[in-house]
Protein backbone atom coordinates (compact mmCIF):
# COMPACT_ATOMS: atom_id res chain seq x y z
CA UNK A 1 0.00 0.00 0.00
CA UNK A 2 1.26 3.47 -0.88
CA UNK A 3 2.06 5.70 2.06
CA UNK A 4 -0.09 8.84 2.35
CA UNK A 5 0.93 12.40 1.57
CA UNK A 6 0.02 15.17 3.99
CA UNK A 7 -1.33 18.40 2.51
CA UNK A 8 -1.11 21.28 4.98
CA UNK A 9 -3.13 24.37 4.09
CA UNK A 10 -2.13 27.49 6.00
CA UNK A 11 -3.79 30.88 6.13
CA UNK A 12 -1.84 32.31 3.20
CA UNK A 13 -3.63 33.79 0.24
CA UNK A 14 -3.91 31.57 -2.84
CA UNK A 15 -5.95 28.62 -1.65
CA UNK A 16 -6.50 27.62 -5.29
CA UNK A 17 -2.97 26.17 -5.18
CA UNK A 18 -4.05 23.74 -2.45
CA UNK A 19 -7.23 22.80 -4.32
CA UNK A 20 -5.27 22.05 -7.52
CA UNK A 21 -2.65 20.05 -5.63
CA UNK A 22 -5.37 18.01 -3.93
CA UNK A 23 -7.05 17.38 -7.28
CA UNK A 24 -3.82 16.06 -8.81
CA UNK A 25 -3.00 13.90 -5.79
CA UNK A 26 -6.47 12.33 -5.62
CA UNK A 27 -6.68 11.78 -9.38
CA UNK A 28 -3.34 9.95 -9.10
CA UNK A 29 -5.19 7.58 -6.70
CA UNK A 30 -3.01 8.62 -3.78
CA UNK A 31 -3.95 8.70 -0.12
CA UNK A 32 -4.01 12.28 1.20
CA UNK A 33 -4.30 13.62 4.74
CA UNK A 34 -5.49 17.25 4.77
CA UNK A 35 -4.81 19.65 7.62
CA UNK A 36 -6.31 23.12 7.21
CA UNK A 37 -5.00 25.65 9.72
CA UNK A 38 -7.29 27.84 11.80
CA UNK A 39 -6.30 30.88 9.73
CA UNK A 40 -7.19 29.11 6.47
CA UNK A 41 -10.86 29.16 7.51
CA UNK A 42 -10.77 32.95 7.64
CA UNK A 43 -8.97 33.18 4.29
CA UNK A 44 -11.58 30.96 2.59
CA UNK A 45 -14.29 33.22 3.95
CA UNK A 46 -12.49 36.42 2.87
CA UNK A 47 -11.23 35.29 -0.56
CA UNK A 48 -13.93 32.90 -1.72
CA UNK A 49 -16.95 33.86 0.43
CA UNK A 50 -17.14 30.17 1.33
CA UNK A 51 -17.44 28.74 4.83
CA UNK A 52 -15.18 25.74 5.35
CA UNK A 53 -16.78 23.18 7.69
CA UNK A 54 -14.84 22.45 10.90
CA UNK A 55 -15.72 18.76 11.26
CA UNK A 56 -13.30 16.36 9.51
CA UNK A 57 -16.00 14.29 7.77
CA UNK A 58 -17.74 17.39 6.37
CA UNK A 59 -14.35 18.85 5.50
CA UNK A 60 -13.53 15.83 3.32
CA UNK A 61 -16.77 16.37 1.39
CA UNK A 62 -15.93 20.08 1.09
CA UNK A 63 -12.43 19.39 -0.29
CA UNK A 64 -13.70 16.81 -2.77
CA UNK A 65 -16.27 19.33 -4.01
CA UNK A 66 -13.66 22.09 -4.30
CA UNK A 67 -11.26 19.78 -6.18
CA UNK A 68 -14.11 18.30 -8.24
CA UNK A 69 -12.95 14.77 -7.48
CA UNK A 70 -15.75 12.55 -6.20
CA UNK A 71 -14.28 9.08 -5.74
CA UNK A 72 -10.60 8.92 -6.74
CA UNK A 73 -7.89 8.53 -4.14
CA UNK A 74 -8.31 8.27 -0.40
CA UNK A 75 -8.92 11.42 1.62
CA UNK A 76 -8.70 11.94 5.37
CA UNK A 77 -9.20 15.32 6.99
CA UNK A 78 -8.01 16.43 10.40
CA UNK A 79 -9.01 19.20 12.76
CA UNK A 80 -6.24 21.82 13.06
CA UNK A 81 -6.34 21.57 16.86
CA UNK A 82 -6.12 17.75 17.05
CA UNK A 83 -2.44 17.46 17.97
CA UNK A 84 -3.09 13.83 18.95
CA UNK A 85 -4.04 12.83 15.38
CA UNK A 86 -2.10 10.07 13.63
CA UNK A 87 -0.21 12.57 11.44
CA UNK A 88 1.33 14.08 14.61
CA UNK A 89 3.41 10.95 15.17
CA UNK A 90 6.59 9.77 13.54
CA UNK A 91 5.20 6.24 13.62
CA UNK A 92 2.61 7.31 11.02
CA UNK A 93 4.56 6.58 7.84
CA UNK A 94 4.10 9.08 5.03
CA UNK A 95 5.67 9.95 1.70
CA UNK A 96 6.09 13.46 3.07
CA UNK A 97 4.18 16.70 3.39
CA UNK A 98 3.35 19.71 1.25
CA UNK A 99 2.41 22.99 2.94
CA UNK A 100 0.56 24.90 0.24
CA UNK A 101 -0.02 27.80 0.39
CA UNK A 102 2.32 28.54 3.28
CA UNK A 103 2.03 31.79 5.20
CA UNK A 104 5.11 33.49 6.60
CA UNK A 105 3.64 32.99 10.07
CA UNK A 106 3.61 29.23 9.47
CA UNK A 107 7.13 29.38 7.98
CA UNK A 108 8.36 31.19 11.12
CA UNK A 109 6.75 28.67 13.46
CA UNK A 110 8.07 25.68 11.51
CA UNK A 111 11.57 27.24 11.38
CA UNK A 112 11.48 27.72 15.16
CA UNK A 113 10.34 24.13 15.72
CA UNK A 114 7.02 25.19 17.24
CA UNK A 115 4.13 22.76 17.23
CA UNK A 116 1.20 24.86 18.40
CA UNK A 117 -1.25 23.14 16.03
CA UNK A 118 -1.49 19.96 13.98
CA UNK A 119 -0.10 21.45 10.77
CA UNK A 120 3.04 22.66 12.53
CA UNK A 121 3.43 19.37 14.41
CA UNK A 122 3.06 17.29 11.24
CA UNK A 123 5.70 19.45 9.50
CA UNK A 124 8.02 19.07 12.48
CA UNK A 125 7.58 15.28 12.31
CA UNK A 126 8.52 15.24 8.62
CA UNK A 127 11.75 17.08 9.38
CA UNK A 128 12.72 14.99 12.40
CA UNK A 129 12.01 11.77 10.50
CA UNK A 130 13.97 13.03 7.45
CA UNK A 131 10.91 12.83 5.23
CA UNK A 132 10.23 15.27 2.39
CA UNK A 133 8.70 18.60 3.40
CA UNK A 134 7.76 20.93 0.56
CA UNK A 135 6.96 24.50 1.57
CA UNK A 136 5.14 26.71 -0.96
CA UNK A 137 5.31 30.28 0.39
CA UNK A 138 2.84 32.89 -0.84
CA UNK A 139 4.36 36.23 0.03
CA UNK A 140 6.08 38.99 -1.86
CA UNK A 141 8.37 40.68 -1.35
CA UNK A 142 10.25 38.54 1.18
CA UNK A 143 11.70 40.40 4.14
CA UNK A 144 15.09 39.47 5.55
CA UNK A 145 13.30 37.67 8.39
CA UNK A 146 11.26 35.65 5.86
CA UNK A 147 14.42 34.72 3.96
CA UNK A 148 16.20 33.64 7.14
CA UNK A 149 13.26 31.48 8.21
CA UNK A 150 13.05 29.89 4.75
CA UNK A 151 16.81 29.29 4.86
CA UNK A 152 16.47 27.62 8.27
CA UNK A 153 13.81 25.28 6.85
CA UNK A 154 15.95 24.52 3.79
CA UNK A 155 18.94 23.76 6.01
CA UNK A 156 16.72 21.40 8.02
CA UNK A 157 15.85 19.53 4.82
CA UNK A 158 12.71 21.23 3.50
CA UNK A 159 12.34 22.11 -0.16
CA UNK A 160 11.24 25.72 -0.67
CA UNK A 161 9.10 26.09 -3.79
CA UNK A 162 7.61 29.61 -4.02
CA UNK A 163 4.31 29.87 -5.89
CA UNK A 164 5.74 31.61 -8.94
CA UNK A 165 3.79 30.72 -12.09
CA UNK A 166 5.83 29.96 -15.19
CA UNK A 167 4.95 32.12 -18.18
CA UNK A 168 7.37 30.65 -20.72
CA UNK A 169 4.80 28.06 -21.83
CA UNK A 170 2.36 30.87 -22.73
CA UNK A 171 -0.64 29.97 -20.56
CA UNK A 172 -4.04 31.02 -21.86
CA UNK A 173 -5.78 30.99 -18.47
CA UNK A 174 -4.79 31.38 -14.85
Amino acid sequence: MTKPIILGISGASGLIYAVRALKFLLEAELSVDVIASKASYMVWQAEEKIRMPPEPEEQCQFWRQQARVEQAGKLRCHRWSDVGATVASGSYRTQGMIVMPCSMSTVAKMAAGLSSDLLERAADVQLKESRPLIVVPRETPFSLIHLRNLTTLAEAGAKIVPAIPAWYHQPQTI
